[in-house]
């Protein structure tokens, strides 16, 4: 590739191999943003133990206190699951869809970004395709678990019922909170694999919590 000054004369030329360098570089650094590391330039066997450390523990801090609203949200809810122990087993499943959910979201998106696919004012399109999507997941999914809960749980009609429609609600707002989230932080100046699925899985698993109780709250008739 060929470097030119503002009069278009050759200065000189960036070979294959260092556009190859600066792609992997790139790419490594998108993937540890995405997977809640402060980037590093260094290869990993030439990371000491104490700089691998100091990379990895402050995302693993702010995710361990945002997590701890999770807890909260269990505890007000205690009188709930006390009624209806059941509720409790299924509390992991929703969590890890509704996590997944959205992580896939997040990964499409941010990659559209990258690409120039996708810009701020394409939201709109963005939310209607996701909720499509999300329906459509949600529903086969809700359809899926519910065939399970009736024929091997063995569950009451109302707590599947209840698993189930929180099952498809869960899935729209990760879709939601997976696709608005990355294209927020780009627009705000911040890079968008910052919002990859660490961050938004814990968001997601907060609202799923809360959606999961609110609809145990009208279905069953529990207080909460």
């Amino acid at each position: 590739m060929p470097v030119v000054d503002n009069e278009n004369r050759l200065v000189g030329i960036i070979t294959v191999d260092d556009i190859v360098d600066i792609l992997q570089e790139e790419a490594t650094e998108d993937m540890e943003k995405m997977a809640a590391i402060v980037p590093t330039d260094k290869p990993y066997m030439k990371t000491s133990v104490f700089e691998t450390y100091k990379k990895r523990i402050p995302w693993l801090l702010l995710l361990m206190v945002s997590a701890t609203f999770t807890g909260a949200i269990i505890s007000s809810f205690e009188e709930a699951l006390s009624v209806y122990a059941a509720l409790i087993a299924y509390i992991p499943m929703l969590m890890d869809t509704g996590g997944n959910a959205g992580g896939q979201a997040s990964v499409t998106i941010i990659r559209g970004l990258s690409l120039g696919e996708i810009t701020y004012r394409d939201i709109p399109r963005v939310i209607w395709k996701e909720i499509r999507v999300a329906v459509f997941c949600g529903a086969s999914l809700a359809a899926a678990n519910f065939a399970k809960l009736m024929l091997f749980d063995r569950v009451g009609l109302l707590v599947a019922a209840t698993v189930c429609l929180t099952l498809v609600f869960a899935v729209l707002v990760a879709m939601l909170v997976g696709c608005l989230l990355p294209i927020g932080a780009k627009r705000i100046g911040f890079d968008p694999a910052v919002m990859a699925s660490p961050f938004i899985t814990t968001i997601v698993d907060a609202l799923s919590l809360l959606l999961y109780f609110r609809v145990a709250t009208l279905v069953l008739g529990i207080g909460g």
